[in-house]
């Protein structure tokens, strides 16, 4: 694609960075500036607009959707004004939105097939499970190490959360290395998805892809487990 024509793509789609940025502004408090997600948007748009490929068929404002949500949150996550609870939070929907921004481009060409779509969706889902426990796995290690009396009996859900979470740390310790470095480095070490691929030595675009890949099988071997 050309330079003009990426940069007609970018000016196409300011409304859909502007709507999101919006969307997302009435649920964060009132001192997050509203140019400041624009901008994180903007970033976002860049970077779909630079990575569309025409020819397979996808519309430019569905293949953008998830990169421009996902990059206004990978900024929040950075605001270091932000408390704990809301850094994981804006953290949790980044992920989510490059699985699913990964889960669509991987439809080789649109359809209009129930069953497909039915099919598509029920992954997603199953993927987006995993980056939920993988988050909260991550949480309830770092309150876990607040807690004053170790030998204080737990309710029965919170065994019942570590039992899943522990079993989520084995199938992760069971990955291929190269998987299993980038899912630690992003869960456990706090590592956005391009950070965590700079350090296994891949791009951005392939990070996410192997990130995606990888909750997939982790969601396969949970059900597994659970049958």
């Amino acid at each position: 694609m050309t330079a003009n024509a990426v940069q007609q793509l970018i000016t196409d789609n300011q409304g859909l960075v502007r709507s999101l940025a919006k969307r997302i502004h009435r649920t964060l408090p009132s001192y997050v500036e509203m140019d400041d997600l624009v901008a994180y948007g903007q970033m976002g748009l860049a970077e779909a607009a630079k990575a569309f490929d025409a020819s397979r068929g996808h519309q430019f404002s569905t293949f953008a959707y998830y990169r421009i949500r996902g990059a206004i949150y990978d900024g929040l996550g950075k605001m270091n004004w932000f408390n704990r609870a809301q850094y994981e939070q804006a953290r949790e929907q980044a992920l989510a939105s490059d699985v699913l921004a990964t889960e669509a481009d991987a439809q080789s060409e649109p359809t209009d097939s129930v069953r497909e779509e039915v099919r598509w969706l029920k992954r997603a889902t199953s993927t987006l499970g995993v980056v939920y426990l993988m988050a909260q796995s991550s949480e309830e290690e770092n309150a876990a190490a607040n807690v004053v009396d170790e030998k204080a009996e737990a309710p029965p859900e919170v065994m019942a959360r570590r039992e899943l979470h522990e079993k989520l740390h084995a199938l992760v310790d069971s990955l291929a290395p190269e998987a299993a470095t980038l899912i630690k480095a992003i869960y456990f070490e706090g590592l956005t998805i391009q950070d965590a691929g700079e350090r296994i030595g891949v791009s951005k675009a392939w990070a996410s892809r192997l990130h995606a890949k990888t909750l997939e099988q982790l969601a396969r071997a949970l059900r597994r487990a659970g049958e």
